[in-house]
């Protein structure tokens, strides 16, 4: 058994807890097998949660000097906080909207302040005063979007050595290198094309390949990564309607399909084939609620946080065809905008 689940285990955890980020006033944990809640941890706007064994990482999306990130200690029946930091100076850490952890170091993208702050860890889960604050770029031509910085998303780079970022305005990767004493080396990893407003990103689980959701175009660039360097290969269409409201990508456990929520017309998942070398193909699309942003994918199923209808949807995912059925099956919470099952 892993950790993960000795620990959950020990804490009487259920085998599947359902945690649920939103724009209210807390985020919660729920036994997703009878859909009651468990607990809250009270904090505002809770728009998205890092989870880390018993340790959870939750930001709270203000956009003022009170944006912060908080750490948690999850235990079965209720959360414990264990500290909370602010997330850039005034001026520069508003609105976080992403958090992620490799268990030693926290990167937060702060999407008003333009800006990627990072932390390290200490053994308990405390998050430490902030280390580095990276301000990010524009040079996008959506004078409306993308006049400012904002920084979306962050992933650590398979061999723990980088973090990669999505410069939404300057329609960019960008790259930083951790090191012992700090971050050294900032740099772009891959230039994006115009007016593609990269938002999630992720890595498959052999780390060799890399993916992008384009907020304002709408379409997922896939590249390849190797020797520590990203290579395009291919560009899709995920947003049929041109919406310019593509949200979140995730892979499927086996990693042979990838899903894409989006939002602002036609709101839906675009579900997508994943060859052996990466590259997409697209097998169908899958109405929901309105405003799908996170999700959460499972062997059968695939969770979704429809915030303005105040539901988790839940549908049944075929495991051959990858493409998903409505279930009818809801839990109702208040403005969901993050899900994760453990």
């Amino acid at each position: 058994m892993a950790i993960g689940a000795l620990m959950a285990a020990a804490c009487g955890q259920p085998s599947q807890t359902l945690f649920i980020g939103t724009y209210t006033d807390g985020f919660y944990a729920y036994d997703y097998k009878n859909g009651e809640q468990i607990a809250k941890a009270e904090m505002p706007n809770p728009s998205f949660l890092a989870i880390d064994g018993t340790h959870i990482y939750a930001v709270s999306e203000m956009p003022d000097e009170t944006a912060s990130v908080y750490a948690w200690h999850w235990c079965g029946n209720g959360f414990e906080l264990i500290n909370k930091e602010f997330t850039g100076l005034p001026q520069n850490g508003e609105d976080p909207c992403h958090v992620a952890t490799d268990g030693m170091h926290l990167a937060v993208s702060n999407y008003s302040g333009g800006t990627l702050a990072l932390y390290t860890l200490d053994s308990l889960g405390k998050i430490n005063p902030l280390d580095s604050l990276i301000v990010s770029r524009t040079g996008g031509p959506d004078q409306s979007r993308q006049d400012k910085p904002h920084v979306h998303c962050a992933a650590f780079t398979p061999d723990g050595r980088h973090i990669l970022f999505s410069e939404f305005s300057a329609d960019a990767i960008g790259e930083i290198t951790l090191t012992p004493t700090g971050v050294t080396d900032l740099r772009t990893a891959a230039e994006l094309p115009a007016d593609f407003g990269p938002r999630h990103l992720l890595f498959d689980k052999s780390g060799s390949h890399f993916y992008v959701i384009g907020e304002l175009s709408g379409d997922i660039a896939v590249f390849d990564y190797a020797a520590g360097k990203l290579s395009l290969k291919q560009i899709v269409k995920a947003d049929q309607a041109d919406a310019r409201g593509a949200a979140d990508i995730h892979l499927s456990p086996d990693g042979k399909y990838l899903y894409a929520s989006l939002r602002l017309r036609n709101d839906g998942i675009a579900v997508f084939g994943v060859a052996d070398d990466g590259t997409l193909s697209y097998k169908g699309y899958q109405l929901t609620g309105p405003h799908p942003r996170n999700f959460a994918v499972t062997d059968t199923e695939v969770l979704v946080a429809c915030r303005d209808n105040d539901s988790v949807e839940i549908y049944s995912r075929d495991r051959k065809t990858g493409l998903l059925q409505d279930s009818g099956r809801r839990i109702n919470v208040p403005k969901p905008v993050f899900v994760a099952l453990r």
